[in-house]
């Protein structure tokens, strides 16, 4: 399964998918908690600003770096339940 193509469709097509979306689709979280968890480190993945460089500016996440952010927790999730049923990964 691929998680950018089914992105894509979910998103249709768009490139970058505003911040708002992401936070109620995926992270469950208010965009402003979900911008300080970022520049802490805490969730790795970029924001994109568009448009004018000013504190105005549209704040979005590529359709890419999404996908990838959710392959790495999932590949993450699979790792700790492989060491909880004692599987070697």
């Amino acid at each position: 399964m691929n998680t950018l193509f089914l992105l894509m469709a979910q998103y249709d097509g768009q490139a970058v998918i505003p911040l708002s979306r992401v936070c109620a689709d995926y992270m469950f979280l208010t965009v402003e908690k979900f911008k300080l968890k970022c520049l802490s480190g805490e969730i790795d993945i970029p924001i994109v600003r568009l448009g004018a460089n000013s504190q105005k500016a549209a704040l979005g996440i590529h359709l890419k770096d999404l996908a990838d952010y959710i392959d790495r927790q999932r590949e993450k999730a699979a790792i700790e339940q492989n060491k909880l049923m004692g599987r070697a990964a």
